[in-house]
């Protein structure tokens, strides 16, 4: 008998715990997860969009509109800062796995914890001032960017 040809890529494999992981996130309008992982293809961080520990998210807002202190976006904590501040060892060199490409904020994150590769799927906020000011700083601190051509799918089976 012969192995199995047909088994998923690495790309496909951590993007697919990127998008398990949103499976996490409570945020009614946008789940996005993210995975870390070293040069070795070993699992060091995962995350998902949400509030910060200890904030409940039944008392604090998951709004998009209105006054800014009744909107989600103060405070949610982005998956891919939640995936590093989840790190179990040192990012240098690492690369990310996110299913959306990631905010200014959480660019300054990525570089400043030395991660060199971003694999994404989803840019639809390309056009936006935070991705814009995203792409220029990672393209500044050389870190790779590269988007992966068909989508990732889980699907989660309840009995």
């Amino acid at each position: 008998m012969s192995k199995r040809k047909d088994v998923i890529s690495w790309d496909e494999y951590f993007m697919g715990l990127a998008h398990l992981s949103a499976k996490r996130s409570k945020d009614p309008s946008t789940q996005v997860g993210a995975a870390i992982v070293d040069n070795r293809n070993k699992i060091v961080g995962i995350g998902y969009n949400g509030f910060p520990t200890g904030v409940s998210d039944d008392e604090f807002p998951w709004e998009r509109e209105g006054d800014s202190l009744e909107t989600k976006y103060l405070y949610v904590v982005h998956a891919e800062l939640n995936a590093i501040l989840n790190a179990t060892t040192s990012l240098h060199g690492c690369t990310i796995y996110v299913s959306l490409f990631p905010c200014n904020e959480c660019a300054k994150a990525i570089v400043q914890s030395g991660i060199r590769e971003i694999v994404y799927e989803d840019d639809k906020y390309a056009h936006t001032d935070s991705v814009i000011a995203s792409k220029r700083m990672l393209d500044q601190a050389g870190v790779k960017l590269r988007q992966l051509a068909q989508p990732i799918t889980v699907e989660v089976i309840r009995p």
